[in-house]
C-alpha cells in the first residue's frame, strides 16, 4: 500500500513559510515554478542546507512506505492528497500531489517541499529537502536515491515516463523456470549458456579490449516462449534486471525515456535490461536517438539487452543486420511433435490422478495439435480443467480435452 495510508498530521522542524506558497507557486508559468520556489526558500531559511531535485529516484513517499523513515504531513499547510480506490485489492490508495513534510530519519529531522504541476514536457514533479546542516542533507538524500535505484528483490518497470519497482512481476519471474520451459533443440540450454558466460567474462572481455555487453534477440510468433524463456533467464542468472513497458508517455518526448531508460541500466549494471516487442518500441521518431543509447559514446558496460519480437520484419536493418547491436538472434518457432508431447505430459504430471488423461488421450492430443502454439496449447489445458471441475469424475478428462480441442480448431480457423 501506499505510504500515504500511514501518514499522519505532524508538526515541523521549520516553520512553515507562508500558508499560501503552494498555491501562489502554482499560479506561475510553469517554466518559473522551481526557480520562484527556490529563491523563496533559500530567503527563508538561509542557514539551512538545502537540495532541489526533481529526480524520480528522491522519491521520500516510497523510502517511508518501505520503513526506513517516518513522515507526516504539515499541520499548518493543507496538503493535496488524491486518492484512488484499488478495486482488485480492496484499499484506497493515497498520493501525495502538493505538500510541506516532516521527516524524521535516524534520529535527524528534516523538511520536504513537494509540488507537482502540469508543463509542456509532461507533469514536473520537484521536491526540496532542507536541513540543518549540508552532511545531513547529502546523507539523507543518497540513502533515498540508493533504496530507490536499487533494484534488490523486485524488476524496475519503466512505464509512463518514469521507473517504478515491480514486485507482483518479480513473484511471476520467480514461478518461471527452466524445468517447466519448453522448447525445441538446444535452445533452451544455449541461452542459458550464452549469458551465464557473458557474466563471467568482464576480464576476458577487457583483456581483449571489447566493450562488455551484448545484445540478443528472440523472434517467433507470439505464444511459443519468448516471454517465459525470457523470466526463466533473469530468474536463473539472478542478476538484476530493468523492464521496458514502453518508451512513450502522455507528455513526456520518446528521446528523454530512451536516455531515462539506459542511464538506470548504466548504473544498474551488471544487469539485463529487456524490451518486450521491439518492434511496437521503436517508431520512426525514435530509431535514432535508440541506437544512439544503444551503441553511442556510452560504454554500456555490463549492459544485456535482451530484446523479442514477434514481427522482425518490421524492425530496420540498422537495428537488426548491423553487428554489435543484437548480435545472437534466437528462432522460437511452433512446437514439434516431441514438443507437444513434453509440454502435454509435464502438464499431466502435476494433476491429481483423477484429472490425468489417458497415454492414449495424450497421444491423440499430440497428433491432432499441429500447429498449435505454446499458447493455444494452454488454452486447452486450462479449459479442459474447467470444464473437469465442473463434473470431478475421474477419467471424465478423455472425453474433455477432445471436445475442447474441436472448438480450439473452430476458433484458430475462424480467426484464419
Amino acid at each position: 500500500m501506499n505510504s500515504m495510508n500511514r501518514i499522519t498530521n505532524g508538526h515541523s522542524v521549520l516553520g512553515v513559510p507562508g500558508r499560501s506558497l503552494i498555491s501562489e507557486a502554482l499560479g506561475l508559468p510553469a517554466a518559473s515554478i522551481a526557480y520562484r520556489v527556490g529563491e523563496l526558500l533559500a530567503a527563508c531559511y538561509p542557514q539551512r542546507a538545502i537540495i532541489a531535485s526533481d529526480d524520480y529516484d528522491f522519491n521520500v513517499e516510497a523510502f517511508a512506505e518501505a520503513g526506513h523513515c517516518v513522515l507526516a504531513t504539515s499541520d499548518t499547510m493543507h496538503a493535496e492528497v488524491q486518492s484512488n480506490w484499488i478495486a482488485d485489492q480492496k484499499y484506497i490508495l493515497r498520493t501525495i500531489k502538493q505538500a510541506w513534510l516532516s521527516i524524521e530519519w535516524q534520529g535527524t529531522k528534516l523538511d520536504v517541499l513537494r509540488m507537482s504541476w502540469p508543463s509542456s514536457c509532461g507533469d514536473i514533479t520537484y521536491r526540496w529537502l532542507i536541513a540543518e546542516t549540508q552532511a545531513q542533507s547529502e546523507a539523507f538524500f543518497s540513502a533515498v536515491g540508493t533504496y530507490n535505484s536499487d533494484v534488490g528483490e523486485t524488476i524496475m518497470v519503466f512505464q509512463d515516463g518514469y521507473w517504478q519497482k515491480n514486485r507482483e512481476l518479480y513473484t511471476a519471474i520467480k514461478r518461471s523456470t527452466f524445468e517447466n520451459l519448453v522448447l525445441g533443440g538446444t535452445l533452451k540450454q544455449d541461452l542459458y549458456n550464452d549469458l551465464a558466460a557473458f557474466f563471467k567474462a568482464k576480464d576476458i572481455y577487457a583483456q581483449a579490449n571489447i566493450p562488455w555487453k551484448r545484445g540478443i534477440v528472440l523472434i517467433g510468433p507470439p505464444g511459443n516462449g519468448k516471454t517465459h524463456a525470457v523470466k526463466a533467464l533473469i530468474n536463473a542468472l539472478g542478476q538484476d534486471c530493468l523492464y521496458v513497458k514502453s518508451f512513450s508517455a502522455e507528455n513526456t518526448d520518446d528521446h528523454r525515456n530512451i536516455r531515462a531508460v539506459f542511464e538506470q541500466a548504466r548504473e544498474t549494471a551488471p544487469c539485463m535490461l529487456v524490451m518486450e516487442d521491439l518492434d511496437s518500441l521503436i517508431t520512426d521518431h525514435n530509431r535514432s536517438f535508440f541506437l544512439n543509447e544503444l551503441d553511442g559514446f556510452a560504454a554500456n558496460e555490463g549492459v544485456v539487452t535482451i530484446a523479442s519480437t514477434n514481427h522482425p520484419e518490421r524492425l530496420d536493418p540498422a537495428i537488426m543486420a548491423r553487428p554489435s547491436r543484437f548480435d545472437r538472434k534466437y528462432h522460437f518457432g511452433l512446437p514439434s511433435t516431441n514438443e507437444r508431447r513434453t509440454y502435454l505430459e509435464l502438464w499431466g504430471s502435476t494433476l491429481d490422478p483423477a484429472m490425468q488423461p489417458a497415454v492414449p488421450t495424450i497421444d491423440q492430443l499430440v497428433a491432432a495439435t499441429d500447429g498449435f502454439s505454446f499458447a493455444y496449447l494452454k488454452e486447452l489445458l486450462v479449459s479442459s480443467t474447467i470444464r473437469w471441475v465442473e463434473c470431478q469424475e475421474a477419467g471424465a478428462m478423455d472425453r474433455i480435452m477432445p471436445v475442447q480441442l474441436a472448438e480450439l480448431w473452430m476458433q484458430m480457423e475462424s480467426q484464419g
